[in-house]
């Protein structure tokens, strides 16, 4: 059995931060997957969302909300939703 390579503290996977499980990792441009993007609709008015990426927001016209995608996973709840400003 081998110790950690130098600079890794014991009990990480290589590659990994000290305290970080494998496969936990922070990713830094998380992706949507695009079949849930087609069956997620607004939860306020039930209508289509647009994905805006460059935001990472899932953006409701119809109740004029965007909703945050965070680490790759949108969140659908209207108290975390940031109401758009006109011209949106």
């Amino acid at each position: 059995m081998t110790g950690p390579a130098a600079g890794e503290a014991p009990g990480t996977a290589p590659g990994t931060a000290p305290g970080t499980a494998p496969g936990t990792e922070s990713r830094t441009d998380p992706a949507v997957d695009p079949k849930l993007l087609e069956i997620l609709v607004c939860p306020v008015t039930r209508q289509p969302l647009r994905y805006d990426a460059g935001a990472q927001e899932l953006i409701s016209e119809a109740a004029g909300l965007a909703y945050p995608i965070r680490d790759g996973i949108p969140i659908m709840l209207q108290d975390e939703a940031r109401a758009l400003s006109v011209g949106e």
